[in-house]
């Protein structure tokens, strides 16, 4: 299964239109996303919310263990592909590693989760899941990557990976790599030339008459 393939099976390509409706909603929001990775104070942010986003990103919240993770299951959920890179490539970890400072709220769940998964892989692999081979890691996700299939024990595990899986898509989508893969180009200049002459002729007009 290619990527585009899994991202249609997983929704993500709704979930990424959604995405971009939402982040044209919100420029607060927005701002505060296209500064994870940006010393620069952006038009149309104010002074204290520069300041507050520069605050969090010279912290740290995630572990190099953590980090390492997010980066793999970043990459599991949208691969590089012939079309664009991975998830890690167009920066969703970074991304992650900041919103989840800026709520705070996901902090715990993020955590958690993180764990839970490792707790799992050590049961069934006898290894954290980012030293799984690749088939154990593609296993235990697909365990909690469809909500409908999962078995009741697994059930926290789900609730993780669709907050993972939300990031992700939201961080991918809402990067310049994941515009461009969606092909959504907005508004461009145009040059108008006039009606075309075969119109004008259609509606009884002598093109002739309306050359400058």
């Amino acid at each position: 299964m290619n990527r585009r393939d899994s991202l249609k099976a997983l929704g993500l390509i709704a979930a990424g239109s959604s995405v971009m409706a939402g982040a044209c909603k919100d420029d607060k929001t927005n701002a505060k996303k296209a500064t994870v990775n940006a010393g620069d104070k952006l038009p149309g942010v104010q002074d204290f919310e520069h300041q507050r986003t520069q605050e969090l990103l010279d912290e740290t919240f995630f572990t190099e263990h953590e980090m390492a993770t997010i980066t793999v299951l970043a990459d599991i959920i949208i691969p590089k592909d012939e079309i664009s890179g991975s998830a890690s490539e167009a920066g969703v970890p970074a991304f992650i590693e900041f919103m989840v400072k800026d709520i705070p709220s996901n902090q715990v769940p993020m955590r958690g989760g993180l764990r839970w998964l490792d707790i799992q892989s050590q049961k069934r692999f006898s290894n954290p899941f980012i030293k799984c081979k690749k088939e154990e890691q593609l296993a235990l996700v697909d365990d909690i990557a469809y909500p409908e299939k999962a078995k009741p024990e697994m059930m926290q595990g789900v609730a993780f990976f669709t907050l993972m899986r939300n990031f992700t898509s939201s961080g991918f989508f809402t990067s310049e790599m994941g515009i461009k893969d969606l092909g959504y180009v907005g508004n461009k200049p145009n040059l108008w030339n006039g009606v075309p002459d075969d119109i004008m002729i259609a509606h009884g007009f002598d093109p002739t008459k309306f050359l400058g």
